[in-house]
């Protein structure tokens, strides 16, 4: 499965093509799924262009979203601390959701994930759970009462060189071995996008791509949106899927 990460907490001064508005996301989602993604992740956004969990901003996302991509293709929105450094709050925000997305991210490194995880559950949304390398969350994932009761486990190598993002990869796989089964979707940032996009493909995993984890494509030209960057993700994929996992 590729999931397409429209947004991210980028700006529009860091690439015009970061969607902001319902309108522009439903856009970009449109030109994505067309690409080749498979499900959507993003980050609702006020008229500022903050990452916002306000039950408005969420609810005229996800409609456009999902009016642009069809009800095939799953929608999921962040759920990350700095939209609400309280938990309880951002608990309380998710609890106002008229809206629903079909699935959420929790990222374990931060404080209050069980109780966000557990307002999700307790709505029906399906909880994807964001482990960094390089922090507690893996660990804290896996000493929680929602290890196996998620719907996937995001994998994400943050802040190591590019030259050893494969490694940092297969270790942090390597320590998610726990996690009951549950898929494990594979992905990187910035100049570890790629390299960690490729260990995906040779292991067989889930993968993502998008404007959130990256602005270039693979040959370092800026990339004009999503779409281009899930299209050249389609091709490494394929590669992928003929090559033996190391």
């Amino acid at each position: 499965m590729l999931q397409v990460c429209l947004n991210g907490v980028r700006r529009t001064d860091e690439s015009p093509w970061i969607p902001v508005s319902a309108e522009e996301a439903a856009a970009e989602a449109r030109r994505a799924v067309r690409a080749g993604a498979q499900d959507v992740h993003l980050h609702p956004k006020d008229h500022r262009g903050h990452d916002s969990l306000d039950a408005a901003v969420v609810r005229d996302m996800l409609q456009a979203v999902r009016e642009a991509v069809g009800p095939a293709v799953a929608v999921g929105v962040t759920t990350g601390e700095w939209t609400e450094p309280d938990a309880r709050r951002r608990a309380r925000l998710v609890e106002s959701w008229t809206v629903l997305p079909d699935h959420a991210s929790v990222n374990w490194h931060e404080d209050g994930a069980d109780l966000i995880a557990r307002t999700l559950a307790d709505r029906g949304i399906g909880i994807e759970a964001g482990l960094f390398s390089g922090t507690d969350g893996p660990r804290a994932h896996l000493a929680s009462p929602f290890a196996g009761r998620v719907l996937r486990v995001l994998a994400e190598i943050s802040g190591a060189p590019a030259a050893q993002a494969e490694e940092a990869a297969l270790g942090l796989v390597r320590r998610l071995a726990g996690t009951a089964g549950a898929p494990v979707l594979l992905h990187g940032e910035d100049d570890t996008a790629w390299p960690v996009l490729r260990t995906a493909a040779r292991l067989g995993l889930d993968a993502r791509i998008g404007l959130e984890d990256t602005l270039r494509l693979p040959d370092g030209s800026p990339a004009e949106g999503n779409a281009p960057l899930v299209a050249a993700a389609r091709d490494i994929l394929a590669r992928g899927a003929d090559t033996a996992a190391p």
